[in-house]
């Protein structure tokens, strides 16, 4: 079947790689029954599942490289080679099915029989590594199996346990600290607030200072303008005595040197008098 698809010589290569191994596996399986041993038995039914598990290698490589070259085929020849691939994996496992028959006469229970799972219409395996055991254990051991199963999920559901405890008490610890942390936040607010007001009071005061300054400083300016003016009065009485423009300062007395030279004409005039 394989010389009649047009194939890499890749594929040509693996197809009858595993051809090989289909004759080899329907050879080995008609020497079980010659075969009277136990041991013998169990020893041919070992290299059986390596040749098994080799073929198993190279279909997955067959499918793999006409992955690869399916966009370079024709329709009608990818198909034809998905046909050859379904033939191999459907031969595969009549010989796994076979090599479960003898494992099960010959008392093997814990050996693994590896199976391909082809579900309706698929064209490849449905998991790589589909391990079934099941059928080749006794009830004890199906008990043991699932009272493990049990405990390991026990124990798995006692971990996730604890790390929902660890979790929930970060998380509760967490809560505290933010809470803390916005309480901080508050107070910080308020002492913002409070230096906020103070600074508003001290821009007021600095303020009515400034303007009590300027205020003074008008009235200094005013009362030096008016003490220029009576020393201005004063120093123009002095200069100018008879200028009748000017009049005298309230309370000021009249400038000494003008009195002093009325009475110097008044005793010469007596004086001359008197001559």
């Amino acid at each position: 079947m394989a010389s009649d698809l047009p194939m890499t010589p890749e594929l040509e290569q693996i197809d009858g790689e595993i051809h090989d191994i289909f004759r080899a596996l329907q050879n080995g399986f008609q020497k079980m029954d010659k075969i009277k041993d136990s041991n013998r038995q169990a020893k041919q039914l070992e290299d059986l599942t390596g040749k098994m598990k080799e073929c198993k290698r190279l279909i997955k490589e067959f499918d793999r490289i006409l992955k690869d070259e399916e966009s370079n085929n024709p329709p009608e020849v990818n198909k034809q080679l998905n046909d050859r691939k379904q033939f191999m994996i459907k031969e595969l496992n009549s010989y796994v099915t076979l090599r479960k028959t003898y494992q099960s006469s010959l008392g093997n229970n814990n050996k693994r029989v590896e199976l391909f799972d082809m579900g309706a219409g698929s064209s490849e395996p449905a998991a790589e590594d589909n391990i079934q055991m099941a059928s080749a254990m006794t009830n004890q051991q199906l008990i043991d199996t699932g009272r493990n199963q049990m405990d390991q999920t026990d124990q798995a559901i006692e971990r996730s346990k604890m790390v929902v405890a660890q979790t929930v008490e970060t998380g509760a610890q967490t809560a505290a600290t933010l809470t803390q942390q916005t309480e901080q936040m508050k107070r910080i607010g308020n002492e913002l607030d409070s230096v906020h007001f103070s600074l508003k009071k001290a821009s007021q005061l600095v303020n009515e200072i400034g303007r009590q300054v300027a205020t003074d400083k008008c009235i200094m300016a005013f009362l030096f303008l008016i003490v220029l003016g009576v020393i201005a009065i004063i120093v123009v009485k002095i200069v100018h005595p008879n200028n009748k423009n000017i009049r005298d300062i309230p309370g000021l007395a009249p400038p000494a040197q003008n009195y002093q030279i009325g009475n110097r004409k008044l005793l010469w005039a007596d004086a001359f008098i008197g001559l």
